[in-house]
């Protein structure tokens, strides 16, 4: 009987039949479908009540430690720890609670869904998808591009969920690509194609479009390696792909490869910050000063929140 061969050899690029049957028999997120809806009518009106959001907060377990855990962080520093919810909704302010009510749900069905027996460091890989999401709108603040809803936080946050589907779908190739080491995160998805046939970026966008996203969600996911290709949706890719860089920098590992973080000084050669800031010296000095704080502060927050 011949030997096997090795897993490298033996794999092949699937069919776009294929990959596309294995990503439509995952579950969709219902989190993208309904977002916490109430708490978000609610932290949009002017006429808010901390104690109403309290209430909506209350009604959700997950939420509800992830906001005291938040702020109890050491990103507060507060000098008593907070148990009352209203009190918390008073430190966090309203944009961050609708930020948590957001991720929570979402990262949660992400856990659903992964049904891979892959020892993978997931907890990392939550904190970079959070940290990108709020870099993404700290990015996309710092331009003269308006954005009016969460669109910017939720194309941060689900930039990566292609990872996940692959986790789950082609487990024994996707074990292979988080073996290696990479250049780039360019080199990661040309080592996917090489063994799947689509990369992570790819996955995503058709996993999202499954949900009838708007299009500047999913092409932003579709092309953050590879910004200019979203178009008319560039500035969202953009931005998720500097954001991606950027949370790299602080130490938080884009999700389970192994790539170096770029300096700060190499963001500026990058493809999504050229479509931002253009090849202004005077733009790109002002970008790093704006984002500089936030940046600095990054790591204590995510602490409190994954």
């Amino acid at each position: 009987m011949p030997a096997s061969l090795p897993l490298s050899d033996a794999i092949h690029p699937y069919s776009d039949e294929d990959i596309m049957k294995r990503i439509d028999a995952c579950p969709k997120l219902a989190s993208l479908q309904s977002i916490n809806s109430a708490l978000a009518g609610l932290v949009r009106s002017e006429q808010s009540i901390t104690g109403q959001i309290a209430d909506i907060i209350r009604r959700d377990p997950s939420l509800t430690a992830r906001l005291l855990r938040m702020v109890n962080s050491v990103y507060f520093g507060l000098s008593a720890k907070v148990n009352n919810i209203e009190e918390a909704v008073f430190y966090l302010g309203l944009r961050q609670i609708r930020e948590l009510s957001v991720a929570t749900p979402v990262i949660e069905d992400l856990e659903k869904i992964n049904r891979s027996t892959l020892r993978l460091p997931w907890r990392e890989l939550w904190k970079h998808s959070i940290g990108a999401a709020i870099m993404t709108r700290e990015i996309l603040a710092t331009t003269s591009f308006h954005v009016d809803d969460d669109t910017d936080y939720i194309v941060g946050l689900l930039h990566n969920v292609g990872k996940v589907i692959l986790a789950s779908t082609f487990p024994e190739a996707f074990a292979r690509v988080v073996e290696g080491s990479y250049s780039s995160a360019s080199a990661v998805c040309a080592r996917e194609r090489e063994l799947i046939g689509w990369d992570h970026a790819r996955v995503g966008g058709y996993y999202l479009t499954r949900h009838q996203l708007a299009p500047e969600i999913t092409d932003a996911v579709l092309h953050h390696n590879d910004p200019a290709a979203a178009e008319e949706n560039a500035y969202f890719a953009a931005a998720v792909q500097v954001a991606d860089q950027v949370v790299r920098s602080v130490g938080i590992a884009g999700g389970f490869e192994k790539v170096p973080a770029l300096s700060d000084e190499a963001w500026a050669f990058l493809p999504g910050w050229k479509i931002l800031y253009g090849n202004d010296d005077r733009e790109t000095r002002l970008a790093r000063a704006a984002l500089s704080n936030r940046i600095q502060r990054l790591p204590a927050l995510l602490s409190g929140l994954i």
